[in-house]
């Protein structure tokens, strides 16, 4: 697994693994999942991520079941 961060755009990238090839991808939210021919999930890609992993800390630094916003805006 291979973590990568553009500051610019503010995008986490998580290759969950150096081979195939993409094939297609999915949008949902804050994330887009990049699949190769057969559905293996290859990349996926956090949009807004410093947002995104923001919540996320806090939810668990609160140690309470919460539902993290899953909108880009």
């Amino acid at each position: 697994m291979k973590l990568n961060y553009d500051r610019e755009e503010d995008i986490l990238m998580i290759e969950t693994t150096p081979e195939g090839t993409i094939d297609h991808a999915e949008h949902t939210g804050p994330f887009i999942a990049h699949f190769s021919r057969d559905g293996q999930l290859l990349l996926l890609e956090i949009l807004d991520a410093s947002e995104f992993l923001s919540s996320l800390i806090k939810a668990t630094l609160r140690g309470q079941e919460q539902e993290l916003p899953f909108t880009v805006g």
